[in-house]
């Protein structure tokens, strides 16, 4: 018997059940922490329809706010985002010049590694926690929510925006989204990444050529408009989930907003297959 700091007793109702089925378990080393992941098939129940049908929202993922979205009554949510590595940077240097001043191979080495690894776990922890917790309230509230399609490894290459892009967790929102959504009957469309939503204003449609980052008000020349860059660019976002308009990527071709997939991970080769329940036996090798 293992004692964990977590219950296991929801899993456990499930296996006894015949609704769950472990495939694998993983057991990990992190700051000096035991962690044990299992790999479960669930046959989970997923409403038919989202709590509440018809509702939808645009969210535009930023550096300055984590997310801010504009719903399809008109409503700003603005989600600041805890920045855990900026807030936490001055302790983390400090825990690694500690650790690089220690002989290799002594105690004190050992130990200013194991308070180094804590202070990356903590920073760690408190981005997954903002971000679980955001990207809920979210899936919750609404049935659409349409986001961009980033590309955060080609938007990290920028060594000015790389630490702060990186603190916020684009791609982990994004993931989070996509089947939070689904577990609730909603569903994600993501904008094509060449979709100018920052650029266009929302009241008239006038797409600007330049747009520095510095600039956080939006301001149309045509029509006048003079809001902030965040909200306008989720006005946008949330335009084109109600509209379905078709849009021009850079190559020319014509693109639709699609669904975000989420596809669970493959089974490891030799687990049984689907409509068992339990725990899956270790597949014998064959012998030669």
């Amino acid at each position: 018997m293992i004692r964990t700091h977590e219950p296991t007793r929801k899993l456990a109702r499930r296996l006894e059940d015949g609704t769950a089925r472990i495939l694998s378990a993983t057991v990990s080393r992190r700051a000096q922490r035991w962690f044990v992941s299992f790999t479960v098939e669930v046959d989970r129940a997923e409403p038919a329809r989202h709590a509440r049908p018809g509702t939808a929202a645009g969210v535009d993922l930023g550096v300055k706010a984590l997310l801010t979205a504009v719903d399809d009554t008109g409503a700003v949510i603005t989600i600041p985002g805890p920045r855990p590595l900026k807030a936490g940077l001055r302790r983390l240097r400090r825990a690694a010049r500690a650790h690089a001043r220690k002989k290799p191979g002594s105690a004190g080495r050992r130990k200013a590694a194991a308070r180094l690894a804590r202070q990356h776990a903590r920073i760690a922890n408190l981005r997954a926690d903002a971000l679980h917790k955001a990207t809920t309230i979210l899936a919750a509230r609404y049935e659409t929510i349409v986001a961009e399609d980033l590309n955060v490894a080609g938007m990290t290459r920028n060594r000015r925006l790389a630490r702060a892009l990186s603190d916020q967790g684009f791609g982990t929102a994004r993931r989070m989204l996509a089947y939070k959504t689904a577990w609730r009957g909603g569903r994600l469309v993501l904008a094509d990444r060449w979709y100018p939503s920052t650029k266009t204003c929302s009241a008239c449609g006038t797409v600007k050529a330049k747009l520095a980052l510095a600039e956080r008000i939006y301001r149309c020349d045509a029509c006048g408009l003079v809001l902030d860059r965040d909200v306008n660019a989720a006005r946008n976002l949330l335009s084109l989930a109600a509209s379905g308009a078709e849009r021009r990527n850079a190559g020319g071709g014509t693109v639709r907003p699609r669904a975000a997939r989420h596809d669970p991970p493959n089974p490891e080769p030799g687990n049984p297959h689907g409509g068992k329940t339990g725990t899956a036996a270790r597949q014998q090798a064959a012998a030669a």
